[in-house]
């Protein structure tokens, strides 16, 4: 099936320009090189069979964070997954030990706590924006974020 340059361009952008994101939400779930691999390609496959259905580039941002979470999501209810043990843990380089322990600190919250610091503070999303990805209310994304930087604030002085 050969499919038009301009589709093949349009994904290669797309690919260009969010697979850093898209590999970031798949660690914060996955933790593991081959599975946040395998749920990178459903993801961009997914939106290469979509490509024509967005807005803008903000609506495929956030149409791909949405994805992504429910990809992972689902890799990590099914049965399979949890009888797999990983072969090996991913090795992120970090620009400093300090840097390294904060998003130690960061993997250690609660799995609904870590999308809400990472969108918030990693993609620069605004509350009424991460209730729309998450299909939240406004108010729970609040108390949520407030909670969550609550947690991470006692993890990184625990560190300290």
């Amino acid at each position: 099936m050969n499919q038009p340059p301009v589709a093949n361009e349009a994904i290669s952008i797309a690919i260009e320009k969010h697979a850093d994101m898209v590999r970031r939400i798949c660690f914060l779930y996955l933790k593991n090189k081959e599975d946040v691999e395998d749920v990178f390609q459903d993801v961009f496959l997914k939106l290469f069979l979509c490509m024509d259905s967005f807005a803008n580039d903000e609506h495929q941002k956030a149409w791909l964070c949405r994805v992504t979470f429910n990809k992972c999501k689902d890799l990590c209810k099914s049965s399979w997954h949890k009888r797999v043990v990983p072969l090996e843990e991913m090795e992120i380089p970090f620009a400093s030990p300090e840097e390294g322990e904060l998003v130690q600190s960061i993997l250690a919250l609660p799995l609904k706590h870590r999308e809400l610091i990472y969108l918030h503070y990693y993609e620069g999303k605004t509350i009424p924006e991460i209730a729309e990805i998450t299909q939240q209310n406004i108010n729970t994304v609040y108390s949520q974020l407030k909670r969550a930087k609550a947690r991470l604030k006692q993890k990184v002085e625990e560190l300290s």
